[in-house]
């Protein structure tokens, strides 16, 4: 019985508040018909000129709708902001639901051979587009945009491509990389640095060489410079338009026990140290991923590493082959 009853009660509560509305609006209508009436028939003016109570009566019911109306918007407004208030709580855990799912899902560690299907998705996009390396002589990115990515793009496609190399300038002397002496300790390798110088220039040349044939091919504008920097490789960043870096680093130093008593030219050293080269290592080493729209915390990576990279940029200088001590034939590109 008891949950018949409160069932009656919903049905009745629910009844009056769908007819509550047009029956105040009955009444109140009732109500101006009869006062007009009275304005132009007397017998019903003067029947209603002396019912003070029943027109005090009147405005109480009036007073009742206004309050009752001021009631409704009140509570609808305190619902609206319940409910803005949820909304936002629910956006904010969301937002963290997805930042963490972005770092779950986000490829901690990647090969090297990714960077070529990303720089061949960006690019094939077309507009402008900006590539920013560090590394250690640039082959990383010369290889797969020579070879395969930029003589592939789709003609007819509106692209400006801004390619950016900063490697270390082995112009000078360093000691890593370099060679191990008699006393076990690392020394400079001037024609090894050499070498080095060589092979950038041959990627620099294959890059730029793409310029006139993306040009003629109706595939977009191509700018390609190299600066160099005195430093040793350590640290290599890829940077897709300033929205993405791929970092890591040289974790394996090649100890060429078959260049003992010569370099890489086939020479021996001239100060005749002996010892095996320091030669880093890096090209099967695991990249990080960032990207801004992976969270607060990718976010900051990036424009920190975008930072680091635009300091060294701005100090470094326009790559040259003059090295200290010999000078490397700039190699000849077919």
């Amino acid at each position: 019985m008891s949950d018949t009853g409160s069932s009656w009660t919903r049905r009745l509560a629910a009844g009056w508040g769908r007819a509550e509305s047009t029956v105040t609006k009955l009444f109140l209508f009732a109500v101006f018909v009869v006062g007009l009436v009275a304005q132009f028939v007397k017998p019903v003016g003067d029947a209603l000129q002396d019912k003070v109570y029943l027109g005090g009566a009147l405005l109480t019911v009036v007073g009742y709708v206004l309050y009752a109306e001021v009631q409704r918007l009140n509570a609808g407004h305190s619902e609206q902001r319940r409910a803005e208030a949820e909304l936002q709580a629910v956006a904010r855990r969301l937002e963290g639901e997805v930042q963490r799912l972005n770092q779950a899902l986000r490829p901690r560690g990647v090969p090297p051979t990714e960077l070529e299907a990303r720089f061949k998705d960006v690019l094939e996009r077309g507009g402008d587009v900006r590539l920013s390396v560090l590394g250690f002589t640039g082959e990383t990115v010369a290889d797969p945009l020579v070879t395969r990515v930029l003589p592939r793009l789709t003609q007819g496609v509106s692209r400006t491509i801004r390619l950016r190399v900063l490697v270390p300038d082995f112009t000078k002397e360093i000691e890593f990389p370099g060679r191990v002496g008699a006393d076990g300790k690392a020394g400079d390798a001037p024609r090894f640095r050499a070498s080095l110088v060589n092979r950038i220039a041959l990627h620099e040349e294959r890059l730029k060489n793409q310029t006139e044939r993306m040009e003629r091919k109706a595939q977009g504008t191509l700018s390609v410079e190299f600066r160099v920097l005195h430093m040793s490789p350590w640290l290599k960043l890829y940077f897709i338009n300033d929205d993405v870096v791929y970092e890591g680093i040289y974790d394996k130093v090649e100890p060429n026990s078959e260049t003992r008593d010569a370099d890489v030219t086939g020479q021996p050293e001239p100060n005749g140290s002996g010892g095996h080269l320091l030669d880093p290592q890096g090209y099967d080493s695991l990249l990080t991923r960032w990207a801004k729209d992976d969270g607060d915390e990718a976010r900051e990576i990036v424009t920190r590493r975008l930072e680091l990279f635009d300091t060294l940029w701005d100090s470094a200088r326009a790559f040259t082959t003059e090295t200290s001590g010999t000078t490397p034939e700039r190699p000849e590109v077919s």
